[in-house]
């Protein structure tokens, strides 16, 4: 989350506290301030595999997919999504040891 989105959501936590803003209000709030999951592309996959240097096995292993699935991401075939997709976020950004 970023500075500012973290300093709104505790303002409107502070206010959810205080029964100001209501529990749906709140979980809706939550959700809008989930970060967004990228777009993968084979590039960009293959980036961060060896940004953490490992291979498409041990990739396919912290990611809990098959060795193929991270092969076909790499050619383009087809598409990390859904939790696959956020693992590789979290990967990208505070490394594969985030995950393990």
């Amino acid at each position: 989350m970023s500075d500012i989105l973290n300093a709104i959501h505790e303002d409107v936590t502070a206010l959810h506290e205080c029964g100001a803003v209501n529990e749906i209000t709140m979980r809706n709030f939550d959700a809008l301030c989930l970060t967004p999951v990228p777009t993968y592309t084979p590039e960009r996959i293959k980036e961060v595999r060896e940004k953490n240097h490992v291979s498409q096995s041990v990739l396919a292993a912290y990611l809990c997919v098959t060795v193929k699935a991270v092969q076909r991401w790499e050619q383009g075939s087809s598409k990390p999504s859904g939790a696959t997709a956020k693992l590789l976020a979290i990967a990208e950004k505070k490394g594969l040891q985030a995950i393990a």
